[in-house]
């Protein structure tokens, strides 16, 4: 690439992605920086505040232009809603991977084709790959970092222009570089681990504050037995999830855990630790990368959350479902979440839970 090219760089304020503006524009790179606004805040204490006022001082001092895109609107609409509507509808939504897709690449392109900018950048632990003209995403140089599993929505349109500066690092490394840089602050920021419209973390009570609920799944229902004989009593069901042991309220000789949600019913089905597990997993929204069709018969490596092992596996198709065939069962496959594909280190794609 020409030293001279022109990249939009996504700021959040933290270590990572100043550290990638930074080497982009030690690179040679004409940088714009832009950083999304994705909810109104009304104190300068947010989190989402103080972030966006350490990405305008990290602008400054690099000598790039910065701008802050409000996109709370589309946010709320497409990412809160869909968030609020799954646990309503006994599902675990995964709203970071929804995000990058819908949200966070969909206005970086376009606010790169506005400023006329060859690529995009973010501060991703990634990388980005080519075969036979396919753009792909492989793993990020430290494992403990690395977020592919979050960007198997990502389509070829915007796989061909992003770049992860990051991939090829350790954390360890990024934070040396911001210190040796003098970005001492952002260096030692700490980093948030909750979703990002849930600082607290406790999204029960973010859905309940919401104002968006359905008044019939507030109500009460009846956790059941595997056989159908009442338990007690839930208090909703978007405040249970798929593998949930802690706070059923239900006594028992032998741990109990919530084995399914059965939403027409309004019950939740509990059941023993075996029940949990499962070796076939069926999806209904996927998206392949690396390889257009995954080739028949091809062994892939699966993962069906964040922090989970891979297992080894198979996929097939039945009419508009995907069918993964795990080599040994694992526990609480959970529908609403992201299930993810590799060929070694290398994204092959992922789908969502149903």
């Amino acid at each position: 690439m020409s030293a001279k090219q022109k990249i939009l760089i996504a700021l959040s304020g933290g270590v990572d992605s100043s550290v990638a503006a930074i080497m982009l524009k030690e690179q040679g790179y004409e940088l714009i920086g832009v950083t999304l606004r994705v909810y109104q805040s009304r104190f300068r204490s947010d989190p989402l505040e103080q972030s966006i006022n350490d990405a305008i001082i990290l602008a400054t001092k690099l000598d790039i232009p910065h701008y802050v895109i409000d996109v709370y609107d589309d946010f709320e609409n497409t990412i809160i809603h869909n968030f609020i509507d799954e646990y309503q509808n006994g599902r675990t939504p995964n709203p970071c991977a929804l995000c990058n897709y819908q949200i966070k690449w969909k206005y970086l392109i376009n606010l790169a084709d506005e400023f006329a900018c060859d690529y995009i950048a973010t501060g991703h632990y990634a990388q980005i790959k080519e075969l036979n003209g396919r753009y792909y995403i492989s793993k990020g140089l430290d494992g403990v970092k690395d977020q592919s599993y979050f960007l198997w929505r990502l389509d070829q349109d915007y796989l061909k222009r992003t770049m992860f500066p990051l991939g090829s690092y350790s954390k360890s490394e990024i934070k040396e570089i911001a210190e040796q840089k003098g970005f001492m602050t952002i260096a030692k920021k700490k980093e948030s681990y909750d979703v990002c419209f849930i600082p607290e973390g406790d999204y029960r009570n973010f859905i309940k504050q919401s104002g968006q609920l359905i008044t019939n799944k507030l109500q009460k229902g009846n956790f059941v037995s595997i056989e159908g004989e009442v338990l007690g009593a839930h208090t909703g069901i978007q405040n249970y999830t798929i593998g949930q042991r802690k706070g059923l309220g239900v006594e028992s000789n032998d741990p109990l855990y919530v084995i399914k949600i059965d939403v027409e019913q309004n019950q939740i089905v509990l059941g023993s630790k075996n029940n949990l597990q499962s070796s076939v997993i069926y999806l209904d929204d996927y998206n392949f990368s690396k390889y257009e069709n995954i080739p028949k018969g091809m062994l892939i490596k699966t993962k069906i959350r964040y922090k989970s092992l891979e297992i080894d596996s198979q996929i097939s198709f039945e009419s508009a479902k995907l069918i993964v065939q795990l080599s040994s069962p694992v526990s609480a496959i959970t529908p609403g979440q992201s299930v993810v594909f590799y060929e070694g280190n290398d994204l092959i794609g992922g789908g969502v839970i149903c």
